[in-house]
């Protein structure tokens, strides 16, 4: 038996007990989990270090490295997800509607576990703890297949959640890492019907759209981010700056980060060229359309395939558009349906985009990079889902449940 099929099958296993544990019960081994990383901290640095060495040896560019690299206060950070995770009301057992029918059933519809989640990702190493802490929270088994390029990392953290867990009523086998870094591994995982419940894919465009259009399991799909920003002709140059600046240089290498800017041709030039500048400063390229480059001489120009990128590193490209349709016709030929934004003063456009843009989250005069479950208070996502069904946006705790309809009768039959 292989590796992928012995791990879902300790999951699967372990689901039922984990679905009939307290929320007390659950929130103590969270605790523990979250104490363990910090005690165990140096173990999980040591095996960080292997992992940036090696994708320094890879050529890995440094973006990349910085959403792999683990540090005493990254790794704090990620404890105090799971603490906040155990802090959160536990949705298992919610009672969502109660329906008394004439013949005098009594219909209750309560939330459940989605049962095994298989979580298909790259390579930030926080990833590994907030998809095993939203998870078992939840009542979920997890079977997580990470990146090679954190194996290392993911490995020690896993034993060391492993070795909390062991001293919790949770059933330590409820968390599974599989560790062949061959993609083989992930193709087969995508076919466990019957052990996986659902997957859920996190990285670039590439793995998601395998795992979309190659998984017998169902898929919740989290989108890549190519996100846009629109600075109307109304738009106040201090907000516009802030946000655009925000948007694309705060973490650029995260999916809620800026890839292009659109400016409407009636925005002030001169704020154009203060904000050009500002991003010169933080060491951005600009990429930009014909308009772009009469403006900025040193931008490159700008390709169809770069409005269709999701960078993910300190490159932008700029394309003036003459009003709001040209900004929405664009939004709606190269988004990715994650996050945007409409920096303006004009409440008709305002509402206008907001109403119009299909994205799973709309901005208007705030920065994209709050498109985040800790920011919109779920506490650690396990996601950002672009589709329409089951969930859409930051998936917090409610997103990882499914419901059950308990039915109440005293002898009643169908005619």
């Amino acid at each position: 038996m292989s590796e992928v099929v012995t791990k879902a099958t300790l999951a699967h296993q372990a689901a039922g007990a984990l679905a009939n544990l307290s929320t007390t019960a659950k929130n103590e081994a969270l605790m523990l989990m979250a104490e363990a990383l910090v005690h165990q901290a140096d173990s999980i640095i040591t095996a960080n270090d292997e992992d940036i060495e090696r994708g320094r040896r890879e050529g890995t560019s440094e973006s990349m490295l910085d959403r792999l690299r683990l540090d005493y206060t990254r790794i704090e950070a990620i404890a105090s997800a799971l603490r906040q995770i155990a802090d959160l009301d536990d949705p298992v057992g919610t009672l969502l509607d109660t329906i008394e029918r004439p013949n005098g059933l009594i219909i209750e519809k309560i939330r459940v576990p989605l049962g095994v989640i298989g979580i298909i990702y790259e390579a930030r190493p926080n990833v590994t703890v907030d998809a095993a802490g939203l998870s078992l929270k939840t009542g979920n088994a997890v079977v997580l297949r990470g990146g090679s390029a954190a194996l290392s990392s993911n490995r020690r953290i896993v034993e060391v959640l492993h070795e909390a867990l062991e001293r919790s009523a949770m059933p330590k086998e409820a968390l599974q890492l599989i560790e062949d870094a061959d993609r083989a591994s992930v193709n087969e995982l995508m076919k466990l019907n019957g052990l996986i419940d659902v997957i859920i894919p996190r990285g670039g465009s590439s793995l998601i759209q395998n795992v979309v259009q190659n998984s017998t399991v169902p898929v919740i799909e989290t989108g890549a981010g190519i996100c846009h920003t629109f600075i109307d002709a109304s738009a106040d140059a201090g907000m516009a700056r802030d946000i655009v600046l925000n948007a694309k240089v705060q973490r650029p290498s995260v999916c809620n980060s800026m890839e292009t800017l659109l400016v409407h041709t009636g925005y002030d030039q001169e704020a154009c060229l203060q904000l050009a500048d500002a991003l010169r400063q933080h060491q951005v390229e600009i990429r930009g359309c014909a308009h772009t480059r009469e403006l900025l001489p040193w931008a490159e120009s700008a390709t169809e395939q770069d409005y269709a990128t999701e960078y993910n590193d300190y490159i932008l490209n700029i394309k003036f558009v003459n009003n709001l349709d040209e900004a929405l016709q664009h939004i709606a030929t190269y988004g990715t349906k994650h996050s945007e934004c409409i920096v303006t003063h004009d409440e008709e456009n305002a509402a206008r985009f907001m109403q119009e843009v299909d994205a799973a989250a709309v901005y208007h005069n705030a920065s994209t990079r709050f498109t985040d479950g800790f920011e919109f208070g779920f506490g650690a996502e396990i996601g950002i889902s672009t589709q329409k069904l089951h969930a859409r946006g930051p998936m917090g705790l409610p997103a990882l449940t499914s419901t059950k309809y308990r039915i109440y009768g005293n002898g009643q039959i169908r005619q």
